[in-house]
């Protein structure tokens, strides 16, 4: 029987009744150290968890998007610095909000437009979400939704504040297929997953991947069990395509393919001898871009600190990469809500301690 390496650390999470389960990963640049499953996939059916289980990886989307639209900056077709009207004409005009109370609003014209910097970073002023995207985020195109964020108010004046937004990234991504001439699936299908051999990662799984979907839990009221939920909160079938990508959270995936992509970024823009990304925009993406102002540390996609960058989803999933240690943590599970206990925090540095002790190990 192998010898499991990481599974003993994170098992007392999965014996107190935290989380149902979770597949667990650690890697280098160029190898894969530990890929494991604690708990299980479906709770009242007893069904382990297994390496392979697939999971909504929601916003652990965004930095792959920023990854696609940082190619053609690369390549000279998009400047981070430019207005985003200048590539989304609708864009021009955007009023930002001066006042506001229960009576009014008061909106006046920004003292510069959103930059792609600002879409990238979620220092834009837009929202978290348009009113057209309610109740439901992947019912509209992304032609729509981007018109729909050009008609909003914006929170604040650009590039003043940190607020998290999946407009922004979405603006991003439409900004993505107006440059490309391709739809922003095909170009993320073309040029960023397909290439890193990332094929079980999309917006519409086929009845075999949806078959390996881990089933969703949030904890009890009373905070003592896990009750199950609908996976993800997304319009069935999964692999209707009606429903529309979203560029700020809509991809399924599992953990081998969610490490090729942060070899890539570790590898400093390479992944097996292909260049992805340069130099240049892999520092820009994973260096904070929020500006002096904010005390936020956010580059374009990923959340930043000085040796680490990470980003995690709504369902607790979780990517890290340590560049000091050269060490990639995949963290893949289904849970939503608050956690039964605040321990439960201590999953993702738990795993990466495990991950750091591992890697020590091997070398």
């Amino acid at each position: 029987m192998k010898t499991r390496l990481l599974a003993p650390t994170l098992q007392p999470f999965v014996d107190r009744g935290l989380i149902a389960g979770a597949v667990l990963l650690a890697a280098t640049k160029d190898k894969v150290l530990a890929h494991e499953a604690i708990g299980y996939a479906d709770l009242a059916a007893k069904n382990p968890m297994s390496p392979d289980n697939a999971f909504w990886i929601a916003s652990m989307t965004k930095p792959m998007t920023c990854a696609a639209l940082m190619m053609l900056v690369d390549e000279g077709k998009v400047n981070v610095n430019d207005p985003v009207e200048k590539y989304l004409p609708e864009f021009k005009g955007q009023m930002v909000i001066a006042e506001k109370d229960e009576n009014h609003v008061l909106l006046k014209k920004p003292k510069h437009p959103i930059l792609v910097r600002e879409v990238l970073s979620h220092t834009s002023g837009l929202p978290f979400t348009s009113a057209l995207e309610t109740p439901m985020r992947d019912e509209i195109s992304l032609r729509d939704a981007a018109r729909s964020y050009a008609m909003t108010p914006l929170l604040f004046e650009p590039g003043t504040q940190y607020n998290y937004s999946n407009a922004g990234t979405n603006t991003a991504g439409r900004i993505i297929e107006v440059v490309s001439g391709l739809a922003y699936e095909d170009f993320m299908d073309q040029r960023l997953l397909g290439p890193l051999g990332m094929k079980e990662t999309t917006f519409w799984p086929d009845k075999k991947l949806e078959a390996r979907i881990a089933k969703a839990y949030h904890a009890t009221s009373d905070k003592t069990g896990l009750s199950e939920l609908k996976t993800p909160p997304l319009p069935y079938p999964l692999s209707d395509r009606r429903r529309r990508p979203m560029p700020a959270g809509g991809l399924f995936s599992v953990a081998t393919d969610v490490v090729k992509f942060c070899q890539m970024f570790l590898n400093d823009g390479v992944f097996k001898k292909r260049r992805y990304l340069s130099s240049t925009a892999v520092k820009q993406m994973t260096r904070k871009q929020t500006g002096p102002l904010v005390e936020k540390s956010y580059g374009f996609g990923w959340d930043t600190a000085q040796d680490k960058y990470w980003h995690g989803g709504a369902f607790k999933t979780h990517m890290e990469i340590d560049r000091k240690r050269g060490l990639i943590t995949v963290f893949l599970i289904h849970l939503t809500g608050d956690w039964a206990h605040e321990d439960g925090k201590k999953t993702w540095p738990t795993l990466s301690a495990a991950g750091a002790k591992l890697l020590k190990k091997s070398r």
